[in-house]
């Protein structure tokens, strides 16, 4: 204690005695009447004092001023100080400007969808504008490349498949097939397109899609033929023998498993045929070159005749000509028909006898998943909790109202016949009339012919005529084709229910710019908000605007919330 009191008052008096101390008392800068201030106020506690001494003590550097260990001391401080403003400085000039660079892009949360925001007010009939300029697509082919494809005959065999299903699932199977053939380097046949049993049509790939455009703007990447070759003689043994077919693909089979177990045995028979070929290649398991291929076949390569292509930009111009002047219209993919209601095992609203018949249509065609029907009802309530249910038309009327689409809003029909006909669309009727047209129809009523009028919506039957659309009525895929397009070319697409039609058209709007709107309601949140009996209408529009302001085809990677069909953007886009 000695010691630190004979320190401690040895730099007091040093501290009191500097020149630094000396000037100020000396200071001519000091006013008069401030030092007469100061000599006029009482002095000082002996307690004030030792507090004063105290704070001096610890506050100063053991060095003084004057020391030129003290002044060493503090430059180099000052210069740390300078160095670590300047690196902050640095790095947030840096995140400033990469912030101002770096792409629109959403971030999903669990099931929240995170996006930049913009200065824009929100438009009923398009995405925000920097959306739109941040991306470009990027699976086109690269003019003036050198192929490195080997010939024909040095391939390492040829592939066959089957592309099953509907219209757009064989667009799927095409595009697979393609990436495949690539990833075994071998000669893709022209895929046959196969007899649906729900569709029946005996469509070849020649009655839909330009097949020399196909084969030309792929000869850089896969090598392709329009048949089997001559030398292999018995061509009906690619359709049923079993040692010319390979059946164990799993569904979204990794690339490798290709190059382990089909690939083998195609460079031993020389020509094998896959089959099922429905989703047997994944996403995420696949590298990125074979997946811009994929895009590249899906969006430059499958071009539909001309014939249909002519069609379908008639059949908008129709629709956009409506009243008589230029109007933006909506297309909404209304999947409820009844072989979707039967096959989703969900409950709707209806009479006693129209479950009745349902019920026993269920048990007819869904024997095994039917059973006793005593475990439907819970079943019915988890698919409506989890979004999993088709939306009904009413539904569809109350969310786009809600949404803030007026009444006079033009609607454009893609959908088979609605189940439950003219009451089922009456909802949606009632709150769009531009849905559709009402006709009379003459029926003969208690002995006397009286006019019922019948509601028929929008629908490519009713914007052309029936010799326009004759010549597609040949094959059930034209007609598929010229709905695609329809909904595809139009100012905002609604979807309903899942499914490859409705995945395609968003993936594709997306692919050539985000500014087109593609609807995908939250339909497990919209069950919640339907079943609330004491919610008003102004907290349900504003549930609606705020859940759905984000599910309009925004750009956000694909990789793991999307499949490649519905949201190209890693593989298939890159920065604008």
């Amino acid at each position: 204690m000695v010691e630190l009191r004979h320190s401690s008052s040895s730099l007091g008096s040093r501290v009191a005695s500097s020149p630094m101390k000396r000037d100020e008392d000396t200071s001519p800068l000091i006013h008069d009447h401030f030092s007469q201030h100061v000599e006029d106020h009482p002095r000082h506690s002996s307690r004030d004092r030792e507090r004063s001494f105290w704070w001096q003590t610890y506050s100063f550097s053991p060095f003084s001023k004057d020391d030129p260990r003290f002044s060493q001391r503090g430059s180099r401080i000052s210069l740390f100080l300078l160095l670590f403003v300047a690196i902050a400085g640095l790095i947030s000039i840096f995140s400033i400007l990469h912030r101002l660079n770096s792409p629109y892009l959403c971030k999903k949360d669990g099931i929240v969808l995170h996006c930049p925001r913009v200065k824009e007010k929100p438009s009923l009939w398009e995405n925000p504008f920097s959306a739109t300029t941040s991306w470009k697509p990027c699976a086109e082919r690269r003019e003036g490349g050198i192929s490195d494809l080997p010939p024909e005959n040095e391939t390492s065999g040829y592939l066959f498949i089957h592309a099953e299903g509907g219209l757009n699932q064989q667009r799927i199977a095409i595009c697979n097939a393609v990436a495949v053939a690539k990833i075994m380097n071998a000669t893709l046949i022209l895929p046959v397109l196969k007899q649906d049993q729900i569709w029946k049509d005996q469509t070849k790939f020649e009655d839909i899609f330009d097949v020399d455009h196909f084969i030309n703007y792929l000869k850089d990447d896969v090598r392709i033929v329009r048949d089997i070759p001559e030398w292999f003689t018995d061509k009906s043994e690619l359709f049923t023998s079993i040692r010319r077919t390979v059946k164990n693909i799993p569904k979204y089979a990794p690339a490798q498993f290709y190059i382990d177990n089909v690939l083998p045995r195609i460079k031993e028979k020389k020509i094998m045929s896959l089959k099922p070929f429905v989703d047997r290649l994944g996403y995420d398991n696949v590298p990125p070159e074979i997946n811009r291929l994929r895009c590249r076949v899906n969006y430059h390569a499958l071009k539909f005749l001309p014939e249909i292509e002519q069609m379908s930009d008639l059949l908008v111009s129709r629709m956009r000509n409506r009243t008589g002047s230029p109007n933006p219209y909506m297309a909404l993919h209304l999947r409820f028909e009844k072989g979707m209601v039967g096959l989703s095992f969900c409950d709707f609203v209806g009479t006693r006898e129209e479950k009745a018949r349902m019920a026993e249509y269920r048990q007819k065609e869904w024997p095994r998943r039917y059973k006793n029907g005593t475990h439907l009802w819970q079943l019915a309530l988890q698919k409506r909790k989890e979004g999993r249910c088709p939306l009904e038309p009413g539904e569809v009327a109350v969310i786009l109202r809600a949404m803030g689409y007026p009444k006079e809003t033009q609607i454009y029909v893609a959908s088979g016949q609605v189940y439950g006909g003219q009451n089922r669309m009456a909802p949606l009727r009632n709150m769009f009339p531009n849905l559709g047209f009402t006709l009379p129809v003459p029926l003969l009523i208690y002995g006397s012919i009286k006019a019922v009028y019948l509601f028929r919506p929008v629908t490519k039957e009713e914007l052309a005529s029936k010799e326009e659309l004759a010549a597609f009525r040949k094959h059930v895929t034209s007609l598929a084709a010229l709905d695609f397009l329809v909904c595809l070319k139009s100012d905002v697409f609604v979807m309903t229910h899942g499914g490859n039609f409705a995945k395609l058209i968003i993936g594709a709007r997306r692919y050539v710019g985000h500014r087109q709107k593609s609807i995908k309601p939250d339909k497990g949140l919209m069950s919640k908000s339907f079943g609330d009996p004491y919610m008003g209408w102004a907290n349900f529009v504003e549930d609606v605007v705020i859940t759905h302001q984000t599910r309009t085809g925004l750009p956000e990677e694909t990789f793991p919330n999307y499949d490649l069909w519905e949201n190209p953007l890693t593989p298939c886009m890159c920065k604008a």
